[in-house]
């Protein structure tokens, strides 16, 4: 590669019209080489000319979307190539908890840092505030009635939306002492609810830190309640980290501890409803221990809150980049979709696919970290990703298993 004529004229201009030595053109040529050194060992989301994601621009998708990579051929089968990601919405600060609601055909997903969540209409692509405050939800899904089910930080409690318009805590406390921050919720087909409760709600960007001393907050410089509503009484974390279980009844069972999937976050289940799949992700404010390495842990599920056969599904390592887990949905084969946010290492953000068995198959590359997803559409054949910003969508050649 060298220098063209254009650029050697733009160096001659540069000098006032004398044309360049041969030591500057080297060193422009040096820096070409420079340039496209880096260029390749950064894996790109962008196809030349730059992929523009705007709902309005020019199609770059003619068939098979580059940006959707086959890592082992079980995952063409799962590939539509005439479909391409879409960018349906962006303005969030932090998007995350997408869910789709079947009968009202609608996706609601929750802007932790702005207070609110957010609702995108099947028919017609129009999106509004759909609930604020939304008390910095996290994790959103609906149960098997149609009901919104919603993990709060500001409160560190799981609230069900009524069908009549009403609100139901689900749990807000375990053995007396409040919980941290709920974050994602699953409900099995026996009625019962499982949730993650991990800190994450304590850091100021996504609800509200300790109060002074707890923590999040130990020199207690931070004050809880900033921007909150008169009567807001400042928290304490006092539990560990932990999986629970409520059940129909309504007691609250824990299920999994810090030592067994430290900072759980992401649930799902398996189609068959036989395995509980467990995101640990980094560490949160305020943890004393290890914290989480980015890793998917399976357990066979029992009857009621039995969980057993602790394993490692995978470290979700790829390429040597640590792609790490934030939330997951299963497909109607077994095979999870999992958020993956591998920070700077661009070309690693986005979806990874994985078969029961723990091989990866293939991955969604997306221009931002992508914090969860789910599947929906009136088929249950989008995939639906929440990235940092921004709402992506992506029609896939398989159903969700279940709703979400």
């Amino acid at each position: 590669m060298r220098p063209s004529q254009t650029e050697a004229s733009g160096i001659a201009a540069e000098r006032g019209g004398v044309p360049p030595s041969r030591r500057t053109l080297l060193a422009a040529l040096g820096t070409l080489a420079v340039t496209a050194a880096d260029a390749a060992a950064q894996p790109s989301t962008v196809t030349s000319p730059p992929r523009d994601f705007r709902p309005g621009a020019a199609p770059t998708t003619y068939f098979t979307d580059p940006d959707i990579v086959t890592v082992d051929p079980a995952f063409e089968p799962y590939i539509v190539p005439n479909s391409a990601i879409r960018r349906l919405w962006t303005g969030a600060l932090w998007a995350e908890g997408p869910a789709w609601n079947s009968v009202g055909r609608y996706l609601v997903w929750s802007d932790i840092p702005n207070n609110r969540q957010m609702r995108w209409l099947e028919e017609d692509g129009h999106v509004s505030t759909f609930r604020m405050p939304s008390n910095n939800s996290n994790g959103n899904s609906f149960d098997r009635q149609g009901r919104q089910l919603s993990c709060e930080h500001a409160t560190g409690r799981v609230v069900r939306y009524e069908l009549d318009g009403s609100a139901t805590v689900l749990a807000d406390s375990f053995e007396g002492k409040p919980l941290n921050s709920p974050n994602d919720v699953v409900q099995h087909p026996d009625g019962a609810y499982w949730f993650s409760d991990p800190p994450y709600g304590a850091l100021l960007y996504e609800g509200l830190p300790d109060a002074a001393g707890g923590p999040s907050n130990p020199q207690g410089h931070l004050d809880p309640r900033l921007g909150q509503p008169a009567g807001t009484v400042p928290r304490r974390r006092v539990l560990p980290n932990a999986v629970y279980r409520v059940d129909p009844s309504g007691r609250l069972d824990r299920v999994l501890t810090d030592d067994e999937v430290p900072d759980p976050n992401g649930l799902c289940f398996s189609p068959d409803h036989r395995t509980l799949y467990v995101c640990s992700t980094g560490k949160g404010p305020g943890d004393t221990g290890p914290g989480g390495k980015g890793e998917i842990y399976a357990f066979d599920v029992g009857t009621g809150a039995a969980l057993s056969n602790r394993r490692l599904f995978s470290d979700c390592v790829v390429d040597g980049v640590k792609c790490g887990p934030d939330g997951l949905r299963a497909d109607v084969d077994g095979n999870l979709w999992v958020s993956s946010n591998a920070g700077p290492a661009v070309g690693y953000n986005g979806v990874t696919v994985w078969t029961p068995q723990g091989k990866l198959i293939g991955r969604i590359r997306l221009p931002e970290v992508c914090g969860n997803l789910t599947f929906g559409g009136p088929k249950r054949n989008r995939l639906f990703m929440a990235a940092s910003q921004s709402l992506y969508a992506l029609t896939v050649n398989t159903q969700g298993a279940g709703p979400a």
